[in-house]
């Protein structure tokens, strides 16, 4: 009788840990999906106004630039890293368009192309000093974030970049922005009518999704992404297989200078100024979407279709928030523990996945 209560009681036990197992395993795969859906449907019952296509089509347009910039994000934390200069790289790269054109009157060409050259050289400057100098990333991405606001306040001494600015002695700056510029951040594409009402999809929103997916394909289909995870995964292992362990990390690092630089861009465009320390505010944000991508659809890696989401997720819940007229203190208690949660189930998976 003692050996079928021993029993009994072992085949509960184990029972109740495959629920619960089952349970955490849904949780961990699609919680991050449910919370986004709660939160849609709770903003859109308190306010009516939110579940519009103008409104959405602003939610995604607001997320658009901390799309790139937490893709970036999510390059360094595949091989390990993390990239604390990606906000100041956005604010350098903002003003140097910005100075392109009003300035210095250069083709769209130039415009469109020295940003991205200057967020690429941001990346192996940090990539120089963490493989070669053996700093730490998060020191060095700190210094950098230091180091390039510096450069960029100093560049344009302390002032936005705008039309007609003047220079000093009287003399106004020569440039403008032009209208394909603008284009990219306030035009549109895919314009229709639908029962009266104008539906069109931002260029902004477009090119979002354009390198969200292109990242995904680079990243779980190609030789390069899949060796930039095995890098992250193990260097001692990768090393010892082959792999140029170096050259990813700086490949990663690159990349991500070069999402900052799109995204310095896209910002200049959306609000036609090159404003100084534009970027600043983007750092947390971009950090926050990067880690809540872990958790979506159970990834339990840096992901660029978890990235997109959370993106998303904080996008939601600042419209939201801002259209219950909250005070704008307390958005970063709500983005603070949604990142907490994200990351308290994503490391408690980790930890049972490693027993």
């Amino acid at each position: 009788m003692e050996t079928i209560k021993r029993d009994d009681g072992q085949t509960r036990r184990s029972t109740d840990s495959t629920v619960k197992d089952t349970v955490f395993q849904f949780i961990f795969r699609y919680g991050t999906l449910l919370v986004t859906l709660f939160v849609l449907i709770y903003f859109s019952v308190t306010n009516p106004y939110f579940l519009t296509y103008s409104n959405i089509t602003d939610i995604l347009r607001s997320i658009s630039i901390v799309t790139l910039v937490a893709i970036g994000v999510t390059f360094s934390l595949i091989v390990d890293g993390f990239d604390l200069s990606v906000g100041s790289t956005v604010s350098l790269t903002t003003v140097i368009t910005a100075s392109l054109m009003v300035w210095y009157e250069q083709s769209l060409l130039v415009i469109l192309t020295v940003p991205i050259l200057i967020g690429a050289i941001v990346g192996l400057l940090n990539a120089f000093f963490i493989i070669k100098i053996k700093i730490p990333d998060l020191l060095v991405t700190l210094a950098m974030l230091y180091i390039i606001r510096g450069i960029h306040l100093t560049y344009t001494k302390g002032y936005s970049v705008y039309t007609n600015m003047p220079l000093g002695g009287g003399v106004n700056a020569p440039g403008k922005f032009s209208d394909a510029f603008l284009w990219l951040g306030q035009g549109s594409l895919f314009s229709f009518t639908i029962g009266g009402q104008l539906i069109s999809v931002p260029v902004p929103v477009v090119i979002m999704l354009v390198i969200v997916a292109v990242v995904h394909i680079y990243l779980n289909y190609t030789r390069q992404g899949r060796l930039l995870y095995i890098t992250g995964g193990n260097q001692e292992a990768a090393r010892l297989s082959g792999v140029r362990v170096n050259r990813y990390k700086t490949l990663a690092y690159v990349l991500s200078g070069i999402c900052c630089g799109i995204a310095g861009i896209l910002l200049t465009a959306r609000i036609g100024t090159g404003q100084v320390d534009a970027g600043g505010s983007l750092l947390m944000d971009a950090v926050a979407a990067a880690f809540v991508g872990y958790s979506v659809f159970g990834a339990g890696k840096p992901n660029a279709i978890g990235t997109f989401v959370g993106a998303v997720l904080i996008g939601i819940l600042l419209n939201g928030l801002t259209m219950l007229n909250l005070p704008y203190y307390a958005y970063d208690i709500i983005k603070g523990s949604v990142l907490l949660l994200a990351l308290a189930i994503t490391y408690y998976h980790m930890k049972q996945r490693n027993r």
